[in-house]
């Protein structure tokens, strides 16, 4: 539901507004130069912007004086709705941040519907430790050992292509993993709370550990050309880079056949990885198709 007083405001300042009231709440700070190199516009057009956002919901930001910058107020409530798939896409590709009016689609188009979006309330809590650099206390239902209470301190999103995950370290078990988001409940930033150097992003290798993978038309395939048309292969072959850390989700959301010698004969399959040798560096090759139970890894997911 709008806010009475936004149906007095035209489109383009309702659209800053939205950008204030986005950023405090998925980031939970906002500054006069946020405003004027996302716009375009001059300090005193900013100036008057985070007035009336003031004006119109007073509780929801307050000026720190020591950081020179506008923080989220303890019981904010968002001034506008937001949908899930609208703020994971600004917060990962950086648009759809400002007000968007419901409008006719401009082609007929259709996209698989994802049964469990993150909660947009959880989803904040996340992305202000992340953005901010802090630490979150939070429930957390896993599979191994049901409902744990655990700290963790995360430092990126992951789309594994059918649900959302949150990659950070977890002070309980004292490693890097992933937890899925909607498996999250009641997270609490932990404010004043010091982050050790094992604990932030530098320190995870996983996540900056690159490798190569190398795709192929699945041998089985009575005609790999058309595969080769389709990926636009060269040679035959497609390489990619990824992160060891999502390396396993790549695969598998592809069905890419991982087995030594190319045995998965499902029609799903229509990729082999032809260097199955750099698995060996992956924690999470379990996921993959074709993983030999006689292997040893860790899937890092929680």
């Amino acid at each position: 539901m709008i806010h009475p007083q936004l149906s007095s405001i035209n489109q383009t300042q309702r659209e800053r507004l939205f950008h204030i009231d986005f950023r405090l709440y998925f980031l939970g700070t906002i500054n006069r130069n946020d405003l004027e190199s996302r716009f375009g516009i001059k300090e005193a057009a900013a100036t008057r912007d985070i007035s009336l956002y003031k004006d119109l919901v007073p509780k929801n930001l307050e000026y720190d004086t020591k950081a020179k910058t506008y923080i989220q107020r303890e019981g904010f409530k968002p001034l506008f709705n937001y949908g899930s798939n609208q703020a994971l896409t600004a917060l990962l590709y950086g648009f759809g941040d400002d007000f968007v009016t419901t409008n006719p689609v401009f082609v007929p188009a259709e996209a698989p519907t994802q049964l469990n979006l993150p909660s947009s309330d959880i989803l904040a809590n996340i992305t202000r430790a992340i953005h901010n650099q802090q630490a979150v206390k939070i429930n957390y239902r896993s599979l191994s050992s049901g409902l744990t209470q655990r700290e963790i301190v995360p430092h990126a999103l992951v789309d594994n292509g059918l649900r959302w995950h949150v990659r950070g370290f977890d002070r309980n078990r004292k490693k890097f993993a992933d937890f899925v988001i909607n498996r999250i409940d009641k997270p609490s930033l932990l404010t004043g709370n010091l982050i050790t150097e094992s604990e932030a992003k530098i320190a995870d290798l996983q996540w900056h550990h690159i490798v190569e993978l190398q795709l192929v038309p699945h041998p089985a395939l009575k005609h790999p050309e058309t595969i080769e048309h389709e990926y636009s292969m060269v040679n035959g072959s497609l390489t990619i880079q990824v992160r060891a850390a999502v390396a396993g989700y790549v695969l598998r959301r592809w069905n890419v056949d991982c087995s030594e010698n190319h045995e998965l004969t499902g029609a799903e399959y229509h990729l082999w990885l032809k260097n199955k040798e750099v698995l060996n560096g992956v924690e999470n090759f379990v996921l993959t198709p074709g993983y030999s139970s006689e292997a040893k890894g860790n899937s890092e997911l929680e």
